[in-house]
């Protein structure tokens, strides 16, 4: 009897959680004796394998797709690549955070993308697992909210970042970045506009960022609660606008940010969507 005789013996559940459930190898020959099975089910059931496979090779070549860059970099002979990213550049409150990740040669985590576009909680935090797990190294950097008053956010995210590059225990042969470089980072340095959506390196920094930022939150939470931290994690949304006016500004709060400074009575409040953190800096500092 042949793999697919035998297969055929088994129930449509059995078939249906060994190849779409588990997700197991189709063998040859089984997709088409399904197709020609006069069972209604054994028919569906070839569809959902079919659907299942179509899926697995779209995915498989979105992860190619986003590893272009390391991949060019690769065959340049360039072993350690470092992606990096940051979370929390627009919050009112709390740090900014950086991380960097040096993926080994070749590797892919089904769902790895631009944290943004990863919408569950949960899901982020189990690739943030997996990541830390399949990389060569890993390591995240903070920049303060009195640093971002002192620096302006955007030195402060580029101070972040090169903390987790410095971090990592591991020299970086080339570093990769979203839109940015870092001017004190003497390692070579590519900016990428839109990089998390489109290295696979710098999707892995955004992911160990945005899950270190919002456990951050989650403790920052415990210790000043009635603010909501937890669950806007410092974003300036209306109802942390108003606990800021209600219960006052906290040491973990941007007091350069305007709507935090507009609490403080230290400017008037913002005529439409001007800049979050402008008054303070000119010129070149501008974030």
């Amino acid at each position: 009897m042949s793999i697919v005789e035998d297969l055929l013996q088994q129930s449509l559940a059995e078939l249906t959680e060994h190849f779409v459930t588990q997700e197991r190898s189709v063998p040859g020959g089984l997709l088409e004796a399904l197709e020609a099975d006069p069972r209604q089910g054994a028919k569906a059931l070839a569809r959902r394998i079919r659907a299942r496979k179509g899926k697995n090779r779209a995915e498989g070549q979105r992860l190619r797709h986003l590893l272009r860059y390391e991949t060019e970099l690769w065959e340049q002979g360039h072993t350690h690549i470092a992606g990096v990213d940051e979370a929390g550049r627009g919050p009112l409150a709390g740090p900014v955070v950086a991380a960097a990740a040096i993926l080994p040669k070749g590797w892919k985590l089904e769902g790895l993308d631009d944290s943004k576009k990863i919408a569950d909680e949960e899901r982020r935090e189990e690739l943030a697992e997996s990541i830390k797990r399949g990389a060569v190294a890993w390591a995240v950097g903070l920049a303060e909210a009195e640093e971002i008053d002192r620096l302006n956010i955007r030195r402060a995210s580029l101070l972040a970042m090169h903390r987790a590059l410095l971090a990592l225990g591991i020299r970086p042969d080339y570093v990769l970045l979203d839109a940015f470089t870092i001017p004190e980072c003497e390692l070579p340095q590519r900016g990428i506009i839109k990089g998390d959506a489109l290295s696979l390196s710098i999707a892995a920094a955004s992911v160990l960022a945005k899950t270190t930022r919002d456990r951050r939150m989650r403790e920052l939470d415990a210790q000043y609660p009635g603010y909501g931290l937890a669950e806007h994690k410092g974003y300036p949304t209306a109802s942390h606008v108003q606990a800021i006016r209600d219960k006052g500004v906290l040491p973990i709060h941007r007091r350069s940010f305007a709507p935090v400074r507009e609490c403080l009575g230290l400017c008037e409040p913002a005529q439409g969507a001007g800049p979050v953190q402008g008054e303070l800096f000119t010129g070149n500092e501008q974030p």
